[in-house]
């Protein structure tokens, strides 16, 4: 199977669990008036401190100058989302001086994330599948934001962070092309991916049950 080839049946493999959480994330379940845009905004900082502390643990032991280099970029550009985020926020007249995202623990997903070793195990299941999922979750958001009258949060995401997020995943395509050259590489690639997928679908149904499914990011 050719380089291309592969990415294809990865791309094809992980839409049907994105198209998945798609619709979760737009579905109802009479506990919308839990949500808001603020409290969707505090969530979601949990998830951009877990996505930059993810990328600097990585780029520690990573071997490859490039690889280590995409993971450098990564974790500033989540810390950059993480300030913005809580700029916003005060902006809206929420106090952060108390949040702590760090509350509760670390998400399995992140557990997940910290125990892979291998480089093609990484970009596929970071870079290429989280980040791929924090696009389709984060355009859920900016329609909610949208809806909800606030432009200037829907602007936030749809101008600046998913544009960060894009450029991660693509990274993390090249990085796949140039790394998961043989059978067995692609094989932990595809393993590494369908577990993130795994696990954030699991995420998303503890999410839906307390009527928060359209949290961004991932």
């Amino acid at each position: 199977m050719t380089a291309r080839g592969f990415l294809d049946e990865l791309d094809a493999e992980n839409k049907r669990a994105l198209d998945r959480i798609v619709k979760g994330a737009k579905a109802t379940d009479g506990n919308d008036a839990q949500l808001s845009v603020p409290r969707l905004l505090k969530l979601a900082l949990k998830n951009e401190l877990e996505a930059a502390e993810i990328a600097a643990v990585w780029l520690v032991d990573t071997g490859e100058l490039d690889v280590k280099l995409a993971f450098m970029r990564q974790c500033g550009d989540e810390a950059r989302h993480f300030r913005l985020i809580t700029e916003r926020l005060a902006a809206l007249a929420i106090d952060t001086t108390a949040l702590d995202p760090r509350s509760g623990g670390p998400t399995e997903l992140y557990k997940f994330l910290a125990s892979l070793k291998t480089t093609v195990e990484r970009v596929a299941a970071g870079q290429f599948t989280r980040e791929a999922l924090a696009l389709v979750r984060n355009d859920v958001f900016v329609e909610f934001c949208e809806a909800s009258g606030d432009e200037t949060t829907a602007s936030l995401y749809r101008d600046i962070i998913q544009p960060d997020e894009k450029h991660h995943h693509e990274l993390g395509r090249r990085l796949l092309t140039r790394y998961a050259v043989d059978a067995k590489s692609r094989a932990k690639a595809k393993a590494a991916a369908a577990r993130t997928l795994e696990l954030a679908e699991e995420m998303q149904e503890i999410a839906r049950m307390k009527g928060l499914a359209c949290i961004p990011g991932c």
